[in-house]
């Protein structure tokens, strides 16, 4: 969930420079976690505690979340692949690190496997205004997500890259399924957060949308009508960032691993660079029914990459991993242009073995392992500690 923090960090007039003399896209990551106790896998209010312990050298990088049991991180922005994901293994490293140390863990996974009490907001006037208005939307210990930021060259051309996503994300948002467990029983679903967030107004995929003023006139509009406090919490599945002049990518779970997270980046750029080429050449976006896409996205979340998704081509069901591949082989020449291709083949097939995070978490079960295992484990996946991550 986005609760108007600031995003990825301001990019440096050096880094623009660069990335334009090659045309190139910058990326960044958010990625919101978990606070689990020490030994039991229950939530714990410990997030001030942890902002005690943050080390200096990542403290501008990590800031609250909607609950004391959250908190989040926010990579500089980069253009090689290969720096994102240092960036994400020092967060992931040294808030992990910070959260022992107040006598707690880190743990990247959809929502709250383990039943417990319901985790107070931090204390904040933003956040108190939410609780007054949206009510009880957001019990338990919080939801958290992945958000990926791409550059573009300009918010129209950015509301253009919007609606020819739209068709895409559903198998984006299979891929990042990581919360089938929710109050210490399997629900059924690969992405159970994805059926908590759904709650709130302003939740979906983005409305086709004929220009950047018709996108401002909408968000002024939900405004005013009381769906949000402000324009972040514009919760569409991907988005104009309000700060910095990028497309954020949104529906996901948080993913177990820097790996997986890195991946979903790689395929994000290469997906917005494929289509700011259509875009620039005048090619129409998809036609896509809003059903047929809210469908989509509500089999992703039901089935992640093990099941079924709609092959939005041909409207019919297709395997998720076939769909996902199709994926892959679609931005392809951007991955090699960006210099991603041979680190987003190997993620690609880590992730295939793997499988996703939801299909971790089952695995577990399914060998006799309870919901405290699942825990132990994804906290070992979360710190980069775990040797088979």
């Amino acid at each position: 969930m986005d609760t108007g923090a600031t995003g990825a960090t301001t990019i440096s007039e050096d880094l623009a420079q660069k990335a334009e003399s090659r045309e190139l896209l910058t990326l960044g990551v958010e990625e919101e976690y978990m606070l689990v106790d020490a030994v039991e896998p229950r939530a714990v209010e410990a997030v001030e505690e942890v902002f005690d312990h943050i080390p200096a050298e990542i403290s501008a990088f990590v800031q609250h979340e909607l609950t004391r049991g959250q908190i989040e991180v926010a990579s500089p922005p980069q253009l090689e692949l290969g720096a994102l994901a240092e960036a994400l293994r020092g967060l992931r490293s040294g808030v992990a690190g910070a959260a022992e140390q107040a006598g707690a863990r880190l743990l990247a996974m959809g929502s709250g496997p383990a039943s417990g009490g319901n985790i107070r907001f931090v204390d904040k006037p933003r956040y108190h205004r939410m609780r007054e208005r949206f009510g009880d939307l957001s019990p338990g210990p919080g939801l958290c997500g992945t958000h990926v930021h791409v550059s573009v060259p300009d918010d129209e051309t950015g509301v253009q890259i919007l609606n020819h996503l739209r068709p895409w994300l559903p198998i984006f948002q299979a891929a990042t399924t990581n919360s089938p467990v929710f109050a210490g029983r399997d629900t059924g679903y690969a992405s159970w957060r994805s059926m908590l967030w759904e709650r709130w107004p302003t939740v979906g995929p983005a409305p086709y949308l004929r220009s950047f003023a018709e996108y401002e006139t909408l968000v002024s509009d939900l405004e005013s009508s009381g769906a949000m406090l402000d324009e972040g919490m514009l919760y569409w599945y991907a988005r104009l960032a309000a700060r910095y002049p990028t497309v954020e990518i949104r529906m996901g779970d948080v993913m177990p691993t820097t790996d997986d997270a890195v991946l979903l980046a790689a395929l994000a750029r290469g997906l917005v660079a494929t289509l700011l080429n259509d875009v620039r050449d005048g090619k129409p976006a998809p036609d896509v029914p809003h059903p047929l896409l809210m469908a989509a996205h509500w089999r992703a979340a039901h089935d992640g990459l093990e099941g079924l998704n709609i092959d939005m081509a041909t409207r019919e069901p297709r395997p998720a991993w076939r769909l996902m591949r199709q994926l892959f082989d679609y931005v392809t020449p951007e991955l090699e242009r960006h210099g991603d291709l041979e680190t987003a083949t190997v993620l690609m097939g880590r992730l295939r073995s793997h499988g996703t995070g939801a299909a971790r978490q089952r695995a577990i079960l399914a060998q006799g392992g309870s919901v405290s295992d699942v825990v132990d484990r994804f906290a070992r996946l979360t710190r980069g500690a775990d040797p088979a991550a």
